[in-house]
């Protein structure tokens, strides 16, 4: 595994079963799906922040904690990096890599 967020994942998953005491990502992991998904927003506002201040070196710092959560989440949720990437794969097909798959207009009621 010698991509980062791999890495990463494989870590979180060593400490999913772990004593919540044993580590900051045991404690986060133990509290459940609402608090886990209620840090990962809070550091994506943080990035949205530090972009909208300019500050790049912030952004930076912030994308780390942003990846952190989200690979934490993903742990939680029994979601692997590879189904990540094959979603990514299977939307490049059909779009390319830059392009953010169009939401379903509302149906009529």
């Amino acid at each position: 595994m010698s991509d980062p967020i791999d890495r990463l994942y494989a870590a979180v998953m060593a400490r999913k079963d772990a004593p919540p005491g044993s580590s900051r990502t045991a404690k986060l992991l133990a509290t459940g799906t609402p608090k886990i998904a209620q840090k990962l927003g809070e550091e994506a506002i943080e990035v949205a922040i530090d972009a909208a201040t300019g500050n790049r070196e912030g952004v930076v710092l912030e994308s780390v904690d942003l990846i952190y959560n989200l690979a934490v989440l993903w742990a939680h949720l029994g979601i692997t990096p590879e189904e990540i990437w094959a979603e990514m794969t299977r939307r490049e097909a059909m779009l390319g890599i830059a392009e953010k798959l169009p939401k379903p207009s509302p149906q009529a009621a």
